[in-house]
């Protein structure tokens, strides 16, 4: 496993009246974050909020290159980002102890935070298709080059991991300085993850090394 520090490139926020960041995700020009009772735009460029859902917003956010998901206590809501309607609903697998959420294989990809664990379901079911166990707490989860990348906070201390999406294996782990947790997770589908930083309010960009190809 190759270890090394987080580069964090930027720092975004304090946002006004989001105390709490909670599941982050990025539509390819706006970055998306769930702050209770709503979720925020911002602009990557400005860092300017550039638009807000009234929509319970509790944990992991993901996008599916037309609509927002959302972790809202035991449910995933599907949202029209243009409307903010709520266009479905669906269990979430933890029943309430889900944590990150990420779109990718025309599937979702559920973190549960205690259970350390992350399932695939089926986005209009809810059904569980496959789980990969982890051995730390997962906060948020991101797919990016079909690499599978996930957040842990325990304590004080965060990390993100590169996993092996069949084994679990940890093949890559980028820690966070002490104190900086990551709440929520998400690729700019590039060389870098936007992460949500909990009750510090902001969301932080941190460093992606990208590989060459067949490289582990």
């Amino acid at each position: 496993m190759r270890k090394s520090p987080a580069k964090i490139v930027r720092e975004y926020g304090p946002f006004p009246g989001a105390e709490n960041v909670g599941g982050v995700t990025y539509d390819g020009q706006k970055v998306w974050f769930a702050a209770g009772g709503k979720l925020n735009a911002f602009d990557p460029e400005s860092g300017k909020v550039l638009r807000s859902i009234d929509v319970a917003a509790h944990a992991g956010t993901a996008f599916d290159g037309e609509h927002l998901y959302q972790l809202a206590e035991d449910r995933i809501l599907k949202i029209d980002p243009n409307t903010g309607q709520v266009l479905a609903t669906i269990p979430a697998p933890g029943g309430g102890s889900d944590s990150g959420l990420t779109w990718a294989e025309g599937t979702l990809w559920v973190g549960q935070y205690r259970d350390r664990k992350i399932h695939q379901v089926d986005p209009e079911t809810g059904a569980i298709l496959r789980t990969i166990e982890s051995n730390r707490f997962v906060t948020g989860v991101t797919w990016v080059d079909g690499e599978l990348w996930h957040a842990t906070w325990e304590g004080e201390q965060s990390e993100l991991r590169r996993i092996d999406p069949g084994t679990g294996e940890v093949l890559e782990q980028l820690d966070m300085p002490p104190g900086l947790i990551i709440s929520g997770l998400e690729s700019d589908g590039d060389n870098q993850f936007f992460c949500g930083g909990g009750n510090s309010g902001k969301v932080r960009a941190v460093r992606r090394t990208k590989r060459d190809s067949g490289t582990s």
